[in-house]
């Protein structure tokens, strides 16, 4: 262990020595392993997140001068409609060109959903239990083959998953993807620390490392080579979306033009809450900057507050789907100390060991966890625009086992998704006030990933088959 010495001399200087109290009791390979780890940690930011988050407490958000942010309408709701064609043409001919890669942040596992495994590989669909990867893949297959192109896909993976989640794609041959265009990588890990700042041990061997959050994914993209993979291929605009959500729309034209008309670097989607204190992030402006408040940090009384016609003052909730910029990303997720996303503070329990090495498994919170939202990226770049979306068509996430964001109601959201093309293409169906039918049926995205291209497939269809109780309706590229 030729740099064993020099190693733990800098971690002894930066008052951090007792990460290797228990060295001599290690094997060779342990060893190998910890030092592995103790290279991933940047004590410079360590010592100043100490000082600012943990000895410094716990600070109240500034919500001085906070206002909404302004948003482009959908048609449906007064936006205007020739804005929104040419949007779409110009994110169409960004297809055609090359010019997009979609981004999935897919670095947890399926622990709240009672799931032993990554959570891409959950099955959300109501027939064929597709996984989330399979459906992600299936919506860039068909977006790539309409377009002429195919799209580039990046998928951050964590340490904890990157393994499994490789040969997951392996085992089912990269659900007919193209293996060079998807493109693996690792997020980065931050190590745990006491009320004291001092870093935990997860064993006598390991330290206690969690992933640094989604707002890692940045630098994860720069550090991993991942960016310069898309420059090489003249990739310019990145579509950003998160691995729980299937109802996402991954290659939206209209979203990708709206980015590109703009000339601005990050872009966002927005839904309109469904009740005031709705748990989403808040689109507002400060200081001339847009920015986004987590529900926790904006008071109720504001989470409440109404326009005279009697619409919610904070209307716009975030749902993390992004369109972000290559050269944004390459400089946002670098080394410039003027671009760096913050970190932010979640006191947890931590499982550690003593003084004597002895395993401790906390009943309260007992350490720091650090971690980046990639939302914090919004105020670095300039000229963000905020689109609205329909949540019935982008946004139905897997989250709980049970009740609310469950696979239960995601379940049901992709069946009222179908159903409405299917009503729109003059198919007859009953469906209750929800406009959900009284049985489950499921359209793979390669037959159609859009109402617009379900009317297309349906009306080529020379027999028409029977919408019913179990109903597949798909077929490969």
């Amino acid at each position: 262990m030729s740099d064993y010495s020099s190693v733990s001399a800098r971690f002894e200087a930066a008052g951090q020595g007792h990460v290797f109290a228990f060295w001599n009791l290690l094997n060779d390979e342990e060893k190998s392993a910890l030092l592995a780890q103790a290279a991933e940690i940047d004590l410079v930011e360590i010592d100043r997140l100490t000082n600012t988050l943990v000895k410094g407490g716990a600070k109240s958000l500034d919500l001085y001068g906070l206002e909404p942010a302004p948003f482009i309408s959908r048609p449906e709701h007064g936006g205007d409609a020739s804005l929104w064609n040419r949007a779409r043409e110009r994110g169409e001919a960004a297809l055609r060109a090359g010019k997009v890669a979609a981004f999935t942040v897919a670095g947890g596992q399926g622990t709240r959903l009672g799931y032993d495994g990554p959570k891409g590989t959950f099955a959300v669909t109501p027939i064929k239990g597709k996984p989330l990867f399979q459906v992600f893949a299936e919506k860039i297959a068909a977006a790539s083959a309409r377009h002429g192109k195919t799209i580039p896909w990046l998928i951050m993976t964590s340490h904890a998953n990157h393994a499994a989640t490789v040969a997951f794609f392996e085992q089912h041959q990269f659900f007919g993807l193209p293996s060079a265009s998807v493109i693996f990588f690792t997020q980065g890990r931050m190590p745990a620390v006491d009320f004291r700042g001092k870093i935990l041990l997860e064993t006598t061997g390991t330290i206690a490392l969690s992933p640094d959050g989604h707002g890692g994914s940045l630098r994860a993209m720069v550090r991993s080579g991942a960016i310069a993979k898309l420059k090489a291929l003249g990739v310019e605009v990145i579509s950003y979306f998160q691995v729980d959500n299937p109802l996402v729309r991954c290659i939206d034209p209209e979203f990708i033009g709206f980015h590109l008309l703009s000339g601005g670097e990050m872009s966002s989607k927005m839904i309109p809450k469904a009740y005031p204190l709705e748990k989403v992030g808040h689109f507002c402006t400060q200081n001339g900057r847009t920015v986004v408040i987590e529900y926790s940090d904006l008071p109720n009384a504001m989470q409440e507050e109404r326009l005279p016609n009697g619409q919610l003052r904070y209307l716009a909730g975030s749902i993390a789907i992004h369109c972000l910029g290559v050269n944004f990303v390459q400089r946002a997720g670098g080394n410039d100390a003027n671009y760096a996303l913050p970190f932010h503070r979640a006191d947890k329990k931590i499982k550690t060991v003593d003084a004597t090495g002895a395993i401790v498994n906390p009943t309260k919170p007992n350490g720091v966890k650090f971690e980046m939202f990639v939302f914090d990226a919004v105020p670095f770049a300039k000229d963000t625009i905020i689109i609205e979306t329909l949540r019935q068509d982008d946004f139905s996430p897997v989250k709980n086992a049970e009740g609310v964001d469950s696979p239960l109601t995601c379940k049901n959201d992709q069946v009222r998704q179908w159903t409405r093309w299917a009503l729109a293409a003059g198919v007859v169906l009953p469906t209750d006030e929800t406009g959900l039918p009284p049985f489950a049926f499921e359209i793979s995205p390669l037959f159609a990933d859009t109402e617009e291209a379900f009317l297309d497939s349906w009306k080529c269809l020379t027999a028409k088959p029977l919408i019913a109780a179990g109903t597949y309706l798909g077929y490969s590229l």
